[in-house]
């Protein structure tokens, strides 16, 4: 095979962990040309990925930006289309590019598997990477363990100092200042997987006052409402860094931090991917499914059956899966962590 196009129209962290698809099939085929087609938004990710050659990227736009898509696919006469994304959408463009072999996934067991030349069989409650790894061996392969790929350029890396050095952070460990650096991400797709924001407030203080921290409040411009409460609430008056990086001058950062917090979400991922230590807080989502995948892990579940009020609501108020993870237990595990950190001059 010679032009192979990857499809993943998912999030952040869904594009992230399709990594080590792009790096099982270019350690197969060295010499094959791979695009990858993701939604506008996650394509950063992928900027400086030396397995992928091209990144196509998906908005909801007009027709006749779709008829363009459409067009720059078609164009590019794919021998194969693996589509990691398991939806409607995605198996349409995957059937209309025109490549003569399509692996997807169906287990809605819906009318798209008839757009697919072989439908991929995903084993249950596998972690979403190995559940990707199984379009790569629905061609005859058997790809290597492989870990994420996330990559910074020396540009990132410098604007990560300065909009530390911005924040008051001293440019961030291991670089002058040698507290260990904590970044906070409250930020979280739906309300319902979200830590309460003042459990956030009362962990700044407890790493600030016990362990001697600096705590960054992370997230985009939506999550910045959230983060200036956080900082409002906190005695410690954390650094608000919401809303001002790009995803990859946030991953330079998150490299630099000694441990980061956060809700089951993309940045949370990026964090593990960088190989920083992570303390992952899940309620309804499966972490044996959506876990982090990388360096050390710690994940608060509470393993509750959410099932009967996933989506759009949950009836179990204070005792719903996320409220029932205390400040105890968050703090617990990211002391373990920063006890071990010598890298950063916590003894």
């Amino acid at each position: 095979m010679k032009n192979i196009l990857v499809i993943k129209l998912r999030y952040i962290g869904d594009v992230l962990l399709a990594t080590p698809v792009l790096h099982a099939l270019r350690d197969r085929f060295p010499d094959t040309r791979l695009t990858m087609l993701v939604n506008r938004g996650t394509e950063d990710i992928l900027k400086w990925n030396l397995d992928v050659n091209e990144v196509l990227t998906v908005d909801r736009g007009t027709p006749a930006a779709q008829l363009q898509l459409l067009g720059e696919l078609r164009r590019r006469r794919f021998d194969c289309v693996l589509d990691l994304t398991d939806g409607d959408r995605s198996a349409i463009l995957a059937r209309l590019s025109g490549a003569p072999v399509r692996v997807g996934f169906n287990e809605e067991r819906r009318w798209r598997g008839l757009l697919y030349t072989s439908v991929v069989q995903a084993r249950a409650l596998t972690h979403r990477v190995e559940r990707d790894l199984e379009a790569v061996r629905a061609l005859g392969m058997e790809p290597k363990a492989s870990p994420l790929v996330l990559c910074t350029s020396s540009q990132d890396n410098e604007e990560a100092a300065r909009i530390l050095e911005e924040l008051g952070m001293g440019g961030g460990a291991p670089a002058g200042d040698t507290r260990p650096l904590v970044m906070m991400h409250p930020g979280a797709r739906y309300w319902f997987k979200a830590w309460p924001a003042e459990r956030f407030a009362e962990l700044a203080d407890r790493l600030t006052d016990d362990c001697g921290c600096q705590v960054l409040v992370g997230g985009d411009a939506h999550d910045r409402p959230v983060a200036e409460a956080i900082q409002a609430r906190a005695r410690s008056a954390p650094t608000v860094m919401a809303g001002r990086t790009t995803l990859l001058q946030l991953a330079a950062i998150l490299k630099r931090c000694a441990l980061f917090v956060g809700n089951d979400n993309g940045p949370m991922h990026m964090a593990a991917a960088m190989g920083t230590p992570v303390v992952a807080l899940f309620g309804p989502s499966d972490p044996s499914v959506w876990g982090p995948r990388g360096g050390r892990a710690e994940v608060l579940n509470k393993g509750l059956d959410c099932r009967g009020c996933f989506h759009p609501t949950c009836t179990r108020g204070e005792e719903s899966c996320m409220k029932q993870i205390s400040v105890e237990e968050v703090f617990s595990a990211a002391q373990k962590f920063l006890v071990r950190s010598s890298r950063f001059g916590v003894h």
